[in-house]
């Protein structure tokens, strides 16, 4: 079955879009306008939106990347809850680990919610281990520390089979 969506890069024009799917996910922790924006057009960045449908789709998620190498870190990962476990969040960090292989980072790090397993059983699929955790980083959570070392996560991505269900609207 082909997806309804689309994954491309975030454009200025989506921080409406975005905002708008960050305060409805994220009401506590949510990042303001001027954050994505900066975020979207600093240097060692990369940020996808996934979208349904055509030119004038609607943002279903997005994703962002700093990339500094050898290191790296997963900024963001979010997807609308009609759209969980239908493979967006699973497309999005691909694209994500991807991006960071072609600009030559081996160790990609993350903060996750303690309180969010779906999230963290995603990140494990891929090759994420948790190396420790940041006490009150969240509203009402902690932040388990997760890091993806290039060869360890290219062999747990090819065995690992793809379940849509664990997708999660937002790691971290």
């Amino acid at each position: 079955m082909t997806p309804v969506y689309r994954l491309r890069p975030m454009a200025v024009a989506d921080l409406d879009s975005v905002i708008e799917l960050e305060a409805a996910l994220f009401p506590g922790d949510a990042w303001s306008q001027a954050m994505l924006h900066d975020e979207l057009t600093a240097s060692g960045r990369h940020y996808l939106v996934a979208v349904e449908g055509g030119d004038d789709a609607r943002v279903i998620g997005y994703a962002g990347l700093r990339a500094v190498p050898p290191e790296g870190d997963v900024q963001t990962i979010a997807v609308g809850r009609p759209w969980w476990g239908r493979g967006v969040g699973t497309a999005l960090l691909s694209e994500l680990l991807a991006e960071a292989g072609r600009r030559g980072v081996r160790e990609v790090f993350l903060e996750v919610r303690s309180d969010n397993p779906r999230a963290q059983d995603l990140y494990k699929r891929f090759g994420f281990v948790e190396l420790g955790v940041r006490r009150g980083y969240y509203a009402g959570a902690d932040a388990i520390v997760m890091r993806r070392s290039a060869p360890a996560a290219q062999d747990a991505a090819a065995r690992a089979p793809h379940d849509p269900r664990a997708d999660e609207e937002r790691a971290p």
